[in-house]
């Protein structure tokens, strides 16, 4: 089956569409990737979309535009990842959406939503849309998240020692497998452990207004702004002392509690600190959270994907902060390994797109996408609801054997297309 993964994160900065051909092979998934189409949100977009989320207030209207506009720009990626990738031979869409809201309390999530809505993408694109992935999890009483868990299972099971995959998008998220190849530490589990670009993000929009070239800058381009600064202890200590790093898993958050006025509130308690001084703590704070995370579970492995893996200054704090200050894939101190998802044939800036394409490839099968030690759902469930994309809806039949691993197919650094826009 040829799927289209679409996935937009925490930053919403762009639609990813990755498109992969999955097979079965036994009790393995084999994933080929085809290559990855990245379309930038409109700048009116953005900011519109940036001035309805929390702590800002939205009505209804403005909801129900964004979910048209969204949805509208989720099909025109759709459908050139169908033509350009897939010769428009596409069987099936996945989408996720773009989060909007994650609404978490007191340890549980209560609900989710993510706009986009379905029907623009089937109706532009004939093919049948899975969508709306995360809320069967909750009802369930799951978090709702990290959906990319039981790719990330399936994906780490049989490496040896204690594997971890971690995604440094706007938030950080990790899924531990401490079974390893002999299958003896437990359960796998997964969480977000935080930033891990969000807060920088914000400080950077707000704070460097301009660089010379008059443009607004949105993100610290490769690390530079951390690199000329200095951490400040106080402010670091300030923001450790979050509560939520210390809420055992599973667990999630996002820019519903990691926002800009978040950041204000903390900056205020210290003296005024230059963009550069900022960033460098921000930096650091998402490396500490990250292995402060990671560590007790003894990790010989770290296997990062995401948006902040362009970031070598963070890069190189999370290796320090894991005990070595060597290249990325030479072990620490401690013997964790920091290894891109490239690596592994996964590039580190298409993972999430390929995820939900594999999520939608479970779910068109009738099989469940979530890990119930992952998201601390009482019961794995098969996820989201399908829109048919042309005038009838002809599902494959279910797989005698269900996909217990995941393998890349096409081989490390296999050549792909990536398009950006």
């Amino acid at each position: 089956m040829r799927v289209v993964g679409l996935m937009s994160g925490t930053s919403y900065d762009a639609i990813d569409a990755a498109a992969a051909d999955l097979s079965l092979d036994g009790d393995t998934l084999v994933l080929t990737p085809l290559g990855m189409i990245s379309t930038a949100y409109d700048d009116d977009l953005r900011a519109d979309l940036a001035g309805a989320l929390p702590p800002a207030g939205a009505d209804l209207a403005t909801v129900c535009r964004l979910d048209t506009r969204i949805g509208r720009a989720f099909a025109a990626a759709a459908a050139r990842a169908d033509e350009e990738l897939c010769d428009g031979r596409a069987d099936l869409v996945a989408s996720h959406g773009q989060t909007v809201f994650h609404w978490a309390e007191d340890g549980r999530v209560h609900g989710t939503l993510q706009i986009g809505e379905a029907a623009w993408i089937a109706e532009a694109t004939g093919r049948p849309v899975v969508s709306g992935f995360r809320t069967r999890d909750v009802a369930a009483g799951g978090q709702g998240a990290p959906l990319v868990s039981i790719v990330d299972v399936m994906w780490l099971r049989g490496r040896p020692g204690v594997p971890v995959a971690l995604n440094l998008g706007g938030i950080g998220n990790v899924t531990v497998w401490p079974g390893g190849a002999a299958g003896t530490g437990g359960a796998p589990l997964a969480f977000d452990t935080g930033p891990a670009n969000a807060l920088i993000d914000a400080a950077v929009t707000a704070l460097a207004q301009r660089h010379a070239g008059g443009e607004a800058r949105t993100m610290d381009v490769d690390g530079a702004l951390a690199a000329r600064g200095t951490v400040h202890p106080a402010l670091l200590r300030r923001l450790l002392a979050d509560p939520y790093y210390a809420r055992p898993a599973p667990k999630t958050t996002g820019k519903e509690l990691f926002h800009l006025p978040y950041l204000r509130a903390a900056l205020d308690s210290c003296e005024p600190l230059s963009v550069e001084d900022v960033v460098a703590t921000l930096t650091r704070l998402t490396a500490r959270t990250v292995a402060d995370a990671i560590r007790p579970f003894g990790a010989t492995e770290v296997i990062v994907s995401g948006g902040g893996t362009r970031n070598p200054v963070l890069m190189d704090r999370l290796r320090e902060e894991l005990g070595g200050a060597g290249a990325l894939g030479a072990p620490g101190a401690g013997g964790c390994v920091v290894r891109s998802s490239d690596e592994l044939g996964l590039p580190a800036g298409e993972k999430e797109a390929y995820a939900f394409a594999v999520l939608g490839w479970l779910t068109a099968h009738g099989l469940p996408g979530t890990v119930p030690s992952c998201t601390g759902a009482r019961h794995a469930s098969v996820l989201g609801s399908i829109t048919p994309g042309g005038p009838g809806l002809r599902l494959p039949r279910p797989p005698e054997t269900a996909p217990v691993r995941l393998r890349i197919g096409g081989g490390p650094g296999a050549a792909r297309p990536v398009h950006r826009r």
